[in-house]
């Protein structure tokens, strides 16, 4: 929906709450069900409403426990029934300045300063080591706005007596706690409503008056900002950019001006910003965020406008480059195809209007950001939070090297009449056994992210794989795949809880990028393996439809499991029993944990 993606009118989206709700619940989108509570140190029934419209519009349909006014701490440390009996996905915690209670004074000695300091941040930790112990689930903390007065003027800042040094210091204390601590975001009031306008943001009126934390208008802003880590974690973050090229990389035509008129470097204001935006794009790529260009450009051009001297992106820095004369949507669908996502996984980057409309309206779900002007195509890309961070993996760093890989991959695959040989050729090799402490990281991201390749989409919290992984009730396996082109990293996992001489499947995802080498093949062989030696007789697959797994469909009738049950919706169950069962991998050698030692 345009009226919720940035930039946003927020006096609209305040006033048409109830219809823009109405509507995006009528849309079709089969969104998943997850549960927030909201412990709130201000009235928050406002920022509930509004979050919930955010939460809707990137396929989340939130459930939602607030707390009573100001009671956030008796509710994270004394929960009433209402609160256990809900079971929230997410806690939330909304506090502010606000309610900071130890403000330093001028007479306090510096030990009493830290006193005070010490004190408040232990308030907050005691709550999230409560919520975590009594929910196993992930915590959302907003860290401070800084004060709306300064009564030390510019020495505020420095002077231990200062607010604005004390906030300053209790935020760095937050920030520690969240490096050492798994499935632990802040959000980040104080950058939130600096760039908001903290004379606004922090207008007394509102708290005088109605007990908000910021002034009403600024509440779209800080209710998109919690959305956008809500969705990250639960894996509805974009994949890649497809860029287009004239006035979008570099300013003008390349196919008219020829490269040496095309503005890119440092000569001019406009030809500095286009600079920016393509240095802000190689920092993107440095995440994992894959580039692609889809441009209608000779494609000689479009590489010789990559080469250009002054600029940042260079050829190699995409996966793949669609410069034709084709239509863009088509070359977005194919890029999506070629990438082995979906196409809704995409943002596409574009001067022209008319070329986003068009994408908009035939690839649905792709995100497709107004460009009108190069100023603003870093803060239109940034704030539109299209990759917000909540997780971040050594294979997210090699992430573009993997899908270039792909693509000599898929070169080769074309020289072979026999795609068994070809399979053969790529000499893969796997790494496939029980789950390793340095991997849960990696395993926890698949299984928040894997969306079509996954027969049963549970999502876990990093709390949740840790139990899971000290758990003897569970068998447990990660597989990792190497072959010629090189180390693709941890690309499958699969999850069974033994129920007596059954195995019960919770989880079987594999990353696409490795679809149709017989990783799952070799994944199943050696789940067979581990079967047998504790005893377990059958194993037990479930298929839950979603939007877009329709993929494993048949996943377990094409590894031999007999459909025994099938309900209205399409939720399946299917039985193989373990004797008799024949190795089905033929191609990738596979070996266990030793071989990472």
């Amino acid at each position: 929906m345009t009226e919720l993606e940035y930039p946003f009118d927020a006096a609209y989206i305040i006033k048409k709450r109830k219809s823009l709700r109405k509507a995006l619940l009528a849309d079709g989108t089969v969104r998943i069900k997850k549960k927030i509570a909201v412990l709130g140190g201000s009235t928050t029934s406002d920022i509930v409403k509004t979050l919930e419209l955010f939460l809707l519009n990137t396929g989340i349909e939130p459930v939602f426990y607030e707390s009573e006014y100001a009671q956030y701490f008796q509710d994270a440390m004394f929960p009433n029934e209402t609160l256990l009996a809900f079971e929230p996905d997410i806690v939330f915690v909304h506090t502010s300045n606000r309610n900071i209670t130890n403000w330093p004074e001028m007479t306090d000695s510096a030990d009493l300063v830290e006193q005070k300091l010490k004190a408040e941040f232990e308030k907050f930790q005691s709550m999230w080591t409560s919520i975590r112990e009594k929910f196993h689930c992930p915590i959302i903390q907003n860290n401070f706005e800084m004060p709306f007065y300064r009564l030390l003027g510019n020495r505020d800042a420095w002077d231990i007596h200062g607010r604005t040094n004390f906030v300053s210091r209790l935020n760095d204390a937050f920030y520690g706690y969240a490096r050492e601590n798994e499935s632990f975001y802040i959000n980040d009031l104080d950058y939130i409503s600096a760039d908001y306008g903290l004379k606004e943001w922090s207008n007394p009126l509102f708290w005088n008056m109605y007990k908000y934390a910021m002034c009403f208008e600024a509440i779209p802003a800080f209710a998109f900002s919690v959305s956008n880590i809500i969705k990250s974690i639960f894996g509805k973050n974009k994949k890649a950019l497809a860029l287009d090229l004239d006035n979008t990389l570099w300013g003008g035509v390349v196919g008219d001006d020829g490269v040496d008129g095309i503005e890119i470097g440092q000569e001019t204001g406009v030809s500095q910003s286009y600079y920016e935006f393509q240095s802000y794009l190689k920092q993107l790529k440095s995440l994992g965020i894959l580039l692609t260009v889809c441009s209608k450009n000779d494609h000689e051009n479009a590489i010789a406008g990559l080469n250009h001297p002054e600029g940042v992106l260079k050829p190699d820095d995409f996966i793949i480059i669609k410069a034709n004369w084709e239509n863009k949507d088509r070359n977005i669908a194919e890029t999506a195809a070629e990438l082995n996502i979906l196409p809704d996984s995409i943002v596409f980057a574009d001067d022209n209007p008319a070329e986003r409309e068009i994408v908009r309206a035939q690839i649905q779900g792709a995100a497709v950001p107004v460009m009108d002007s190069v100023e603003n195509y870093i803060m239109t890309i940034d704030r539109s939070g299209f990759f917000e961070v909540t997780s971040f993996s050594e294979d997210d760093l090699k992430r573009n090297e993997m899908y270039k890989k792909n693509a000599l991959r898929a070169a080769q695959m074309a020289s072979f009449g026999d795609y068994g040989e070809y399979l053969k050729s790529l000499e893969m090799h796997a790494v496939i056994d029980d789950f390793l402490p340095v991997y849960l990281a990696r395993i926890t991201q698949l299984s928040n992210k894997s969306n079509q390749f996954n027969v049963t989409t549970k999502r876990y919290t990093p709390a949740e794989m840790e139990e899971t992984f000290k758990s003897d009730q569970y068998i447990r396996l990660y597989g990792k795949l190497i072959d010629k082109f090189g180390d693709n990293g941890v690309v499958s996992v699969v999850i069974g809880k033994k129920n007596g001489s059954t195995l019960d499947i919770e989880l079987w995802l594999m990353s696409c990028r490795v679809l149709k080498r017989d990783m799952e093949l070799a994944m199943l062989d050696r789940l067979v393996e581990r079967c047998r030696e504790v005893g377990i007789e059958t194993i037990r697959g479930y298929y839950y439809p979603t939007a877009k797994n329709n993929m494993v469909r048949e996943l377990f009738g094409t590894f031999g499991f007999e459909k025994i049950s099938e309900d209205e919706i399409g939720n399946t169950v299917w039985q193989m029993a373990v004797s008799g069962y024949m190795p089905k991998n033929h191609v990738i050698e596979v070996t266990g944990n030793e071989a990472n030692a």
